[in-house]
C-alpha cells in the first residue's frame, strides 16, 4: 500500500498544484510507470472540476480525468493506475464517496491492487478512520460516516498554532485536546502546510518543505511535537523512519 497525505494542496496561489511534493511524487509515478491517474474531485463545492484536473496533469506530467469521464465513478476506480482526492469540504466528500459506493472501490484498489492514494486536505481527512478531526463545516445535514480508514490515526490538516489576536473561541489545540477527552483511546496528527506522510513498502516517512514539525494528540499526555515518525510506531502497524 502506498499513501500520501497532504496538508494543504499549495503553498502559495501561483505554485502548481502539489508542487511541494513533486519530487516525492513523480518519483513513485516514475517507479510504477504510471501514465494517467482518476481525480475524485467531490470536496470542491466553487471550483472547476475539469481545471483541477487540468492542473493536475500538469503538475504530475501524466494524463488526469475526474471519476465523470467514466460511464461510472465505480469504473474509473476499477480503471485507476492512481487515486488523487482532492481537497476541499471533507462532509461533501465523504457523503459522496458513501452515496457513490466508492468506499470499498477504493479501499480495494489501494489494499489488493497496490494502487496508490493521493490526498491532499479534505483527501487527506477521509484517508484516515473518520472526518471527525476535520476542520470544514457540515454543509449538508450529514451523519458522520465511516471514512476510508487507509491510515489508522486521525490526522487534522492546515494546522495553525499561531495566536490570532483578538479571536476568543477556542484555538486549534484546545479542539484537538477535546477531541481526546471525548475519544481518550484516540489520537490526533496535526499536519502543518507544506508537510505530508507517505507510506510506502510498509515504511512511513514525514516530509516538511519549511523543516517544521507535526504534533501529535493524545489524551492526558502533553502535546509533543516531532520532526519525524518515530515517535508514532505505538500508534501504527509501520515501520517508522
Amino acid at each position: 500500500m502506498e499513501l500520501f497525505l497532504l496538508s494543504n494542496g499549495k503553498l502559495a496561489d501561483d505554485a502548481p498544484l502539489l508542487g511541494y511534493a513533486q519530487p516525492q511524487l513523480h518519483a513513485m509515478i516514475a517507479r510504477r510507470a504510471i501514465r494517467s491517474a482518476v481525480l475524485i474531485p467531490y470536496a470542491i463545492i466553487r471550483g472547476d472540476h475539469a481545471q483541477r484536473a487540468a492542473d493536475l496533469s500538469a503538475s504530475l506530467g501524466i494524463a488526469v480525468r475526474t471519476v465523470d469521464a467514466f460511464s461510472s465513478p465505480a469504473e474509473a476506480i476499477a480503471q485507476a493506475e492512481l487515486i488523487l482526492v482532492s481537497g476541499g469540504n471533507t462532509w461533501l466528500l465523504n457523503q459522496m464517496l458513501h452515496e457513490q459506493g466508492l468506499i470499498v472501490a477504493i479501499q480495494r484498489a489501494v489494499r489488493e491492487r497496490q494502487v496508490p492514494y493521493v490526498g491532499w486536505s479534505a483527501g487527506c481527512n477521509v484517508a484516515t478512520p473518520s472526518i471527525r478531526t476535520t476542520n470544514d463545516m457540515p454543509v449538508r445535514s450529514s451523519v458522520v460516516l465511516p471514512a476510508l480508514g487507509l491510515f489508522p490515526v486521525q490526522i487534522n490538516p492546515h494546522y495553525l498554532d499561531a495566536s490570532v489576536s483578538g479571536h476568543m473561541g477556542e484555538t486549534r489545540d484546545e479542539r484537538l485536546a477535546e477531541f481526546c477527552a471525548v475519544n481518550p483511546s484516540e489520537s490526533v496528527i496535526a499536519l502543518r502546510e507544506g508537510s505530508f506522510l507517505h507510506l510506502h513498502d510498509d515504511r512511513l516517512r514525514y516530509h516538511s518543505v519549511r523543516n517544521e514539525d507535526f504534533k501529535v494528540f493524545r489524551h492526558g499526555e502533553p502535546i509533543q511535537a516531532y520532526h519525524d515518525t518515530r515517535a508514532l510506531q505505538p500508534l501504527v502497524p509501520f515501520r517508522c523512519d
